[in-house]
């Protein structure tokens, strides 16, 4: 274990070497140009999330549409706050956020869904969320200590897609009564 370091005057300056790179200081522990990557995957699939969410959203119809469509238009907009959270990360870390759309699908860890069917609207939500939620333990377990602001940052945004997980779940079991 390393020992803490405590002469101020270290401490300050350390500070003012490489103050271009911001917040990237030499405790900066993970792989940077890689975080930057897996980061962009993030950003890609949370804004191929808010496209699929806003289709559902736009398309369902049915019995039990409205409440579908209430929680697809709510996850749109949350996974919206999470792209803008990724590429605000991004943009701190010194990285550029990527959102083209002519790779977006390519890099997103999610797919795109165009289903007619409410049940199976749902059922390919819930799929997305449960790809997100491994992603984002897989990148948290990844991170580890080297990086805890992102890291922290990942693990607030998987509480909120088990949230989704759920209420997908909720509604694929009311579509089916």
């Amino acid at each position: 274990m390393k020992e803490f370091l405590t002469d101020v005057t270290v401490l300050r300056e350390k500070a003012r070497e490489n103050i271009n790179k911001g917040p990237i200081t030499d405790a900066y522990g993970a792989d940077l140009e890689r975080v930057i990557f897996v980061l962009n995957q993030s950003l890609a699939t949370e804004l191929v999330c808010v496209l699929r969410y806003k289709r559902h959203y736009f398309t369902a119809q049915g019995l039990n549409a409205q409440a579908a469509a209430d929680e697809f238009i709510q996850h749109a907009g949350e996974e919206s706050e999470h792209a803008d959270t990724i590429a605000a990360r991004i943009q701190q870390l010194g990285g550029k956020p990527d959102f083209s759309p002519d790779t977006l699908t390519k890099r997103s860890h999610s797919e795109y869904d165009a289903s007619e069917d409410l049940e199976d609207m749902i059922r390919e939500d819930l799929v997305a969320e449960r790809v997100a939620i491994s992603s984002y333990t897989e990148i948290i377990a990844w991170l580890g200590d080297g990086d805890p602001t992102t890291r922290r940052l990942l693990e607030q945004i998987l509480a909120v897609e088990e949230e989704h997980a759920d209420d997908m779940l909720d509604l694929l079991t009311m579509v089916n009564y």
